[in-house]
């Protein structure tokens, strides 16, 4: 097991000056449902009350924050600091206190971008390392690292109970599946889990992935093709391929029923929107000058979309597919998440 200090001297010295002059006040208690919002030219996370679409809370989040999650419990997000491969920490952010926490130091798992829950560990992806890690919040422990030896592991998708990671792998265009079994070797009598992976050939630059709701395919959003690879999770292999016109994908996303996928640009004003049994374009929503990150409400009722270019996120009405709102949520929003305590 890999053991990592959970917080070094400098990134103590860079973080509490930070928190010390940059922490902004809040203008009100963090929502027992909450949007967050990375914003990278600020630096910050933004808490956002999604019933009057208010910011109620900007946290400083460290150098190149790229994508963000939170913990089941909604009460710990944590942030990638990404650096194109040059950073090696994660920022963890109290959502009820509206404070960061210490830095986690990735040690030698530089770039860590995509996030994901399960299992109350959190997953990411280290481009720098050509791999994904798994940190233990408990143990203050990175107690994985499955190796993908592919270019530029971007995004992932974890299963509930961990024993399943897809990976969408933009320069080798591939898409990675790493399956858990446990094993019983004759020699020791001793189980022990293995991972086994396969990487899956798709269009170039293939970057935003989901899996459908029922698990049983990975859509993912090829940027350099506009195209969208569907790949069959049972046998590991593509299943289909979609002329979706979406150069430049950025994310995908499933809603909650599976019915509908959307998928952002940030080489186009609109986002599209599928239907996952067809594959047609169901409508091309309008949403400024590009999108990047995209959540979509527990009840499926909004996605939002976070639109670089012009400093905002986009609140998406499902059934209607119109925009019904907008959040200045600071410059240059990216990733996206969602936060509900019990």
């Amino acid at each position: 097991m890999l053991r990592y200090p959970l917080v070094t001297l400098g990134a103590m010295l860079l973080l509490t000056p930070t928190l010390a002059l940059g922490q902004q006040p809040a203008a009100g208690p963090t929502p027992v449902r909450a949007l967050l919002v990375l914003s990278k030219a600020d630096q910050t996370l933004a808490i956002v009350d999604p019933t009057t679409l208010a910011v109620v809370a900007r946290v400083p989040v460290g150098p190149d924050p790229h994508e963000v999650i939170a913990a089941p419990d909604g009460r710990i997000a944590y942030v990638s600091n990404y650096g194109s491969g040059a950073y090696h920490t994660l920022t963890p952010v109290d959502l009820v206190r509206q404070q960061a926490l210490p830095l986690i130091d990735l040690g030698a798992l530089a770039g860590p971008h995509g996030l994901a829950v399960a299992g109350g560990k959190i997953w990411f992806t280290a481009e720098g390392a050509k791999a994904v890690g798994r940190y233990d919040p408990e143990a203050h422990t990175v107690d994985r690292v499955l190796a993908t030896g592919q270019e530029r592991t971007h995004m992932l998708v974890v299963s509930r109970d961990g024993k399943r990671v897809v990976t969408s792998n933009v320069n080798s265009a591939t898409v990675t599946v790493a399956e858990a079994r446990t094993v019983t070797p004759p020699d020791s009598g001793v189980p022990r889990v293995e991972w086994l992976q396969t990487a899956i050939p798709v269009d170039r630059g293939p970057e935003g992935i989901d899996v459908s709701p029922d698990g049983r395919e990975a859509w993912v959003a090829n940027a350099q093709d506009g195209t969208i690879s569907l790949i069959d999770l049972e046998h590991k292999r593509l299943r289909a391929t979609l002329s979706a016109d979406v150069k430049g994908a950025n994310r995908l996303k499933f809603t909650p029923d599976g019915k509908l996928v959307f998928v952002s640009t940030l080489s186009g004003p609109e986002v599209t929107v599928l239907h996952s049994l067809t594959g047609s374009v169901v409508k091309r929503v309008p949403v400024g000058h590009g999108a990047a990150g995209i959540v979509i409400q527990p009840d499926g009722a909004r996605a939002y979309v976070a639109c670089t270019p012009d400093d905002s996120v986009a609140v998406i009405d499902v059934r209607s597919l119109t925009v019904v709102g907008r959040i200045g949520a600071g410059g240059r929003p990216d990733g996206l998440a969602w936060a509900e305590r019990p």
